[in-house]
């Protein structure tokens, strides 16, 4: 027999959600096709993170009568519109959706943790082609959520370029 028999674990996987990070780019929008594409019309959550409030956002809070409580809710609000949005893409694209949204900062720490609590059979990003220094400065979301999801991670690249 070349193939062992398929675990109760990987039953389990083939009902698990995917998790798919969405931040309203073109990079994320074709994780999405490519997410449809393979997996077909199985459940997933689509998840938009932000962090709770950016440094502009701290200092308005700090000089203003603006109560950081309501930057927040902006933000979140935001964040859930931009999954609901990559949701409505990946229901067109044939996956059963649903859109999620996280307040925190670093994004990687957000999409792992949605993982974590949905038990997601895999997740799903987008690649940047980052160079030279911005690089190493950005510290490639899609590389820190491979390294620690403890789960698979499809990292979907940019399309070539011509």
């Amino acid at each position: 027999m070349l193939f062992a028999p398929r675990t109760a674990r990987m039953n389990a996987m083939d009902s698990a959600p995917i998790l798919i990070g969405y931040d309203g780019s073109e990079e994320a929008a074709r994780a999405v096709d490519v997410a449809a594409a393979l997996f077909g019309a199985r459940r997933s959550v689509v998840l938009a993170v932000e962090p709770p409030m950016t440094q502009a956002e701290t200092y308005l809070v700090m000089s203003s009568a603006a109560s950081g409580l309501d930057v927040e809710e902006v933000n979140n609000s935001e964040a859930l519109a931009r999954a609901g949005e990559g949701a409505d893409r990946a229901r067109r694209a044939g996956l059963v959706a649903d859109a999620q949204s996280r307040l925190v900062s670093p994004a990687w720490e957000g999409i792992v943790a949605v993982a974590d609590e949905i038990d997601a059979a895999v997740i799903v990003v987008g690649s940047r082609d980052h160079k030279g220094i911005r690089e190493r400065l950005e510290a490639s979301t899609a590389h820190q959520v491979a390294v620690h999801a403890g789960r698979p991670v499809l990292i979907v690249p940019q399309h070539a370029s011509s």
